[in-house]
């Protein structure tokens, strides 16, 4: 039985282009930051998979490098990297440049290599160029009967240019463990005997990254394989949708959690309602974000009945609802005026909420 810790896509020194400069880098120094926090989980581990992408682009900062420098030699683990489609091995890679460290090791080719260690056999490849044929097609474990592990940059779509991993070639492929990066969301897979998974971004750095993010602990052997998702402390990304009704303002603060002043929101607004006054809202509510942007997605508020008079399908539609809304009890009212505002909504090509 090994341990493993399995993490990817880190994307060091990302731009951060929708945030103000300063706070731009104080999120990519923040990034350094959380090299810290994966250090210590990996204390108890035997192995470290990081399956590319670690930088953002071929830009990194000194700062970075050593950052990323003291990460490694922080850990006693044997730590394995497949360079990916951001973090590409080409001339003047860091990885080329920079002394990692001894229990560092990084694949260097795009063929498949082996490294034999007492407890397993740990295999990768690396991008050396920004989109990769399929790199697994073929494979085969040499000792089908050893541990084996894969670390690699790659994709289950069949359209990807960026290394497609396809579940044939996964099924064939005889491992136990394939580690994956390049999808920023969390997912596990079984395909045959072998269980692939990608641990999603070690960092939401914009609201196509949403959530929680972290990294996976694995634990296995011949006969099981248990993943264990580990978040990270780091800012999140959120998207909120309201609404806004008579008082936006108040609508918004009744649907916020209370801990949201180290995360980035997006805010929607929606449903009927009068001029939404936008910067007053947004001044009102920056204080309780790192970062805010507030959408006007409301439609303007329309008199339930106002068409009951209308000679149209609208107009006589309502007035029979407003007949017998008349006549209801107070529960047969608001039941009436739901399936009024629904159906006018339809009417008018807008999305219902029901």
């Amino acid at each position: 039985m090994i341990k493993v810790l399995h993490a990817a896509d880190f994307h060091l020194d990302s731009v951060f282009a929708s945030l103000a400069p300063e706070k731009a880098a104080a999120r990519r120094r923040e990034q350094r930051a959380a090299l810290e926090q994966l250090a210590a989980l990996c204390e108890d581990c035997d192995l470290v998979l990081l399956s590319g992408d670690l930088f953002d682009s071929a830009r990194v900062y000194r700062d970075t490098l050593d950052a990323l420098k003291r990460f490694f030699a922080a850990v006693t683990a044997k730590i394995f990297i497949a360079p990916g489609n951001h973090d590409r091995l080409t001339q003047g890679s860091p990885y080329l440049t920079e002394d990692w460290g001894e229990n560092v090791h990084i694949f260097k080719s795009s063929a498949v290599e082996r490294v034999r260690l007492d407890a397993c056999d740990v295999y990768g490849a690396a991008f050396t160029a920004q989109e990769m044929p399929p790199l697994l097609d073929g494979f085969a474990v040499a000792d089908p009967d050893r541990l084996n592990l894969m670390v690699l940059h790659g994709d289950l779509q069949q359209s990807s240019v960026y290394n497609y991993v396809s579940a044939e070639a996964i099924t064939a492929s005889g491992l136990d463990y394939l580690a994956l990066g390049h999808i920023h969301k969390g997912e596990v897979r079984r395909f045959g005997r072998t269980v692939c998974a990608w641990p999603g971004c070690l960092m939401g750095r914009g609201f196509d990254e949403c959530g929680e993010k972290g990294v996976y602990k694995i634990t296995l052997d011949k006969t099981a394989c248990r993943t264990e998702f580990v978040p990270l402390h780091t800012r999140k990304y959120e998207i909120l949708t309201v609404e806004a009704g008579d008082d936006p303002l108040a609508a918004v603060n009744a649907a916020l959690p209370a801990q949201t002043e180290d995360d980035c929101y997006r805010i929607l607004l929606t449903g009927e309602s009068d001029a939404v006054d936008l910067p007053a809202l947004q001044a009102a509510l920056e204080p309780r974000f790192y970062s805010l942007s507030v959408r006007d997605c409301t439609v303007p508020k329309q008199a339930l009945w106002a068409a009951a008079g209308d000679d149209t399908l609208r107009g006589h539609f309502l007035r029979d609802l407003k007949q017998q809304y008349d006549d209801a009890d107070e529960e047969q009212q608001r039941r009436i005026a739901a399936a009024a505002k629904l159906v006018t909504a339809l009417m008018d090509g807008r999305e219902a909420a029901l």
